[in-house]
């Protein structure tokens, strides 16, 4: 990580935080006003130390509110590709006997108590008409 720009007059960047008022951002609206405020830091030419200091916090800022709203879903996993099958096809539990032989280990597999095994795997893609790297 670079340096940061050292301060040199509180006065100015207090005039300049002043003006921007950052803060954590919590809306769309509020985000906007600090990309607009952030842009015109940017467009200049030569900033100041302070000017500087202001950037970075308004890209935190903005970066965090962007991260927590933009985030992509985590990746689905085994079991929830089957669930899901199980939901589209209207499947219970008990109707995945033949592919898991027992109750209990169709339970453990969905309660995430169990992996998936390699013939699970295969006849489940049998049986839904899938690939088997769906469950990998």
């Amino acid at each position: 990580m670079r340096a940061a720009a050292e301060i040199t007059n509180r006065g100015e960047y207090a005039h300049l935080l002043g003006d921007a008022l950052p803060h954590v951002i919590h809306t769309a609206a509020e985000n906007d006003r600090s990309t607009a405020v952030l842009e015109g830091l940017l467009r200049k030419k030569r900033r100041t130390a302070e000017e500087k200091r202001l950037a970075e916090l308004l890209t935190l800022l903005i970066e965090e509110y962007e991260r927590q709203q933009y985030a992509l879903p985590r990746p689905a996993g085994p079991v929830d590709m089957l669930r899901h099958l199980m939901d589209s096809n209207g499947l219970r539990q008990v109707d995945l006997l033949d592919v898991f032989g027992t109750a209990s280990v169709v339970s453990e597999v969905l309660s995430d108590k169990r992996e998936l095994s390699k013939a699970h795997i295969a006849k489940l893609s049998e049986r839904f008409q899938v690939s088997p790297a769906l469950f990998f």
